[in-house]
Order: C-alpha cells, then structure tokens, then sequence
C-alpha cells in the first residue's frame, strides 16, 4: 500500500475524546525517567480515544523488522487530520502494522505491537493481566505422560486476520505447511487449568537452533503478551494439528 493509500484510509475516522488528547498531550510533557506506574495507566487508558496524526513517513520499519504506523501527538493550535487508534483497529489489523507513538525523536513514547492492538480490538485493553493462558516460563513443552485435552482455538483467540498474517510469515520463514492447536492442561481442576497454543515446529527442522528461536520470537509480536505458546513436533500429537 502506498503512503498516499494510508494516509486516505487512516485518515476516514471521526475526531476522538477532546478530554483524552488533552491527558495524553499533558502526559507527553513528562520526563522519560519519572514516568512511573501511574502515568503508564493514564496513557494506557486515554491512548486509544485520543487524537494524533499521521507521521511523515506513515509507515516506518522498527529494529525488530516489522512496521509500525507512525503516530504522533498533537500540538496546541495545530491543523490536523484526526487518527484515532480505536476507530482505526480494523485498518491496522487488516494491514498487519503495529503503532509507533512519537518515534520522530528517536525514542517513541511508546511502541504497540501487533499483538498488542489485537488485544485492544478483543478485550478492551492493550494488555491483559490475567487469563486462563499459562505461565510461558513453567510450560515450554508438553510432559511424556501429561493428561491435556487438544483442540483449537477459537475465532477470539485466533481471528481470521491473524491467522493470514501468522500464516504469511511462517510460510515466508519456510515453515511450509503451518498448523496450530489448543492444549488445555489440568482441566480437570479449575484452579491450576491453563492453555496454550501449540505450533507444528521444532529446532531440528530448521538449518540453525537460532532461526527457530527467531521465528518464536517473532510469533510473540503477532500475538496478546499474556498468551502462552511453544512448538512440537507435528507427530507427537496425534489429530491434534490443523492448518493455520
């Protein structure tokens, strides 16, 4: 899509909440070092609502090679074309972008990940603390004898649009034929049950460990932070995969 493509489709959105832009214009005014917990929640909560603009470029590629639609703040008595992140979701879905907010200056505000607006668009909230996925640093494997019901994840788990856009790039990583499941592990204790989606890769199929670790770690950009995710080898589960 060209630039002069984005800035049209970005730019078909009402204004957003005068109160939020006011917040988040205030909040910018803050020194990196004293942004504590309590100004991360108030950009987290007026973010979305808020008016900025389209940044010059439009779109801009990050250190960790993905792109980014560049959004900036607005300045006071500033002509504008309004871009509201949350009228906007579909938009940036669809494309695959995550949002870069004031990153002309070398070190954005802040940088949302594709997994992150995902998130927004699904639960209301860039960042979910507590769900039903596990911990990614107790489960990274599936136990020789673990009792685990298998199956797959939904279309609020993994929307059509993700699924494409995970797909691409598992296909473009040279994992030809991609597959996914959902695993549910003590499901039978409602306390300690948790879930985890499962890819069909392992080291081994790749020509060197750290292309597989790079793939894995690009998958978490795609995805919510708190989901929880490892890859297996496709034949140790039987009828658990399907295609992605």
């Amino acid at each position: 899509m060209s630039n002069t493509e984005n800035r049209n489709t970005m730019a078909q959105s009402s204004f957003g909440d005068l109160e939020k832009t006011i917040i988040i214009n205030n909040l910018m005014s803050t020194p990196f070092e004293q942004r504590d917990q309590h100004w991360r929640k108030e950009f987290l909560d007026n973010i979305a609502g808020a008016n900025l603009k389209l940044g010059n470029p439009e779109v801009i590629m990050s250190n960790d090679n993905f792109p980014y639609f560049q959004l900036e703040t607005i300045s006071a008595g500033e002509n504008f074309q309004a871009i509201v992140i949350q009228h906007q979701l579909d938009t940036i879905l669809e494309q695959g972008f995550g949002v870069a907010i004031n990153p002309q200056a070398g070190r954005p505000d802040w940088v949302f990940s594709y997994g992150d607006l995902l998130n927004l668009k699904a639960n209301n909230e860039f960042y979910t603390d507590h769900s039903v996925f596990s911990n990614p640093k107790e489960y990274q494997s599936i136990g020789k004898d673990e009792d685990i019901l298998v199956g797959q994840p939904s279309e609020a788990i993994l929307p059509a649009v993700l699924r494409q856009h995970l797909r691409e790039f598992l296909q473009h990583s040279g994992v030809k034929n991609p597959k996914v499941m959902l695993i549910a592990r003590n499901y039978t204790d409602e306390e300690k049950a948790s879930q985890d989606l499962v890819f069909n890769m392992i080291p081994a199929q790749f020509a060197h460990e750290k292309d597989f670790e790079q793939i894995m770690s690009s998958i978490r950009w795609f995805l919510p932070k708190h989901y929880s995710f490892f890859g297996v080898d496709e034949m140790s589960i039987e009828n658990g995969f399907m295609p992605l």
